[in-house]
């Protein structure tokens, strides 16, 4: 066998669940899968073992990798299972404080555990473009490192708090989230407007291409703690606020993130802080 080649377990064949046992299979590693509901396994394109249980799965890998629904559905697969000092890579998606008390739980288990998250879509998997962080022990990534590189050419440690690699998830999220629904209520006023959705695609595509040298400038200001307002001002994005809002109350479109958004902004004008770049936004979410 070749030294390269380990036994991996993938728990869960969810869509990802399913990218994550193809990408493995296809780097040349022995795979082995395990479902809730049977049959999963059938439409991967490459030969993996299936196997009848959880416990049987464990005893067939070196390394074994979760990919569920919730922390709560891999802790209710792999409670009682003696993993026999085998790690166990939970790259199920959940929350800072969930990410922490799954670490404890499985350390109370005895579980050599490591938690991950997965950045990139199913399609991405297995390619270049795959991005997966960790955190937590150290010593556990230095054992799993080489069978997780089959996913991806960023597999990213960030250290060993267990909640680092979720906090990352969660703030990105946050950014596709608000980003995402803030395009789509574009659409929505644009439509509401008499602007075809394919006239107002190609010009929202360019707003999209802003967004990565803000976020390089945003953070050298959040670091340096200063906010030139050179290029625009906290002021002047009130005034845009407000038209926008106006705008979609007139044609009865829901104004809710807008209004959030109008909350934080004329909260730092009220503290001085309208001559100050947009920057400064990030400092004024905190409680009030």
């Amino acid at each position: 066998m070749d030294s390269d080649v380990q036994r991996i377990a993938v728990v869960g064949l969810g869509p990802m669940g399913q990218a994550l046992a193809t990408a493995f299979a296809r780097a040349g590693h022995e795979v082995t899968v395990w479902n809730r509901t049977p049959g999963k396994a059938e439409g991967l394109p490459v030969p993996v073992s299936v196997a009848g249980s959880v416990s049987e799965v464990v005893r067939a890998a070196d390394v074994v990798v979760a990919c569920l629904i919730d922390d709560a559905a891999v802790r209710g697969v792999v409670e009682g299972v003696d993993f026999e000092g085998r790690p166990l890579v939970n790259l199920t998606s959940s929350d800072p404080r969930q990410a922490r008390e799954m670490a404890r739980w499985a350390d109370v288990q005895g579980f050599a555990y490591l938690p991950g998250v997965i950045l990139t879509p199913t399609p991405m998997i297995g390619t270049p473009a795959g991005t997966v962080l960790l955190s937590g022990d150290a010593g556990v990534y230095d054992r799993v490192a080489s069978a997780l590189a089959a996913l991806g050419e960023r597999i990213v440690y960030l250290g060993p708090d267990p909640a680092r690699a979720s906090a990352f998830d969660v703030a990105l999220l946050d950014l596709f989230a608000t980003a995402t629904n803030g395009l789509l209520h574009a659409f929505a006023l644009a439509g509401a407007e008499g602007i075809a959705p394919s006239e107002f695609a190609g010009f929202a595509a360019g707003m999209g291409g802003l967004l990565p040298e803000m976020a390089t400038r945003f953070a050298a200001q959040l670091e340096s703690g200063e906010f030139p307002g050179s290029r625009s001002t906290i002021a002047s994005a009130a005034s845009s606020v407000r038209h926008i809002t106006a705008a979609a109350r007139e044609h009865g479109l829901d104004t809710g993130m807008l209004d959030a958004a109008q909350g934080v902004i004329e909260h730092a004008v009220a503290q001085g802080h309208g001559a100050d770049g947009l920057g400064r936004l990030a400092t004024m979410f905190g409680p009030r």
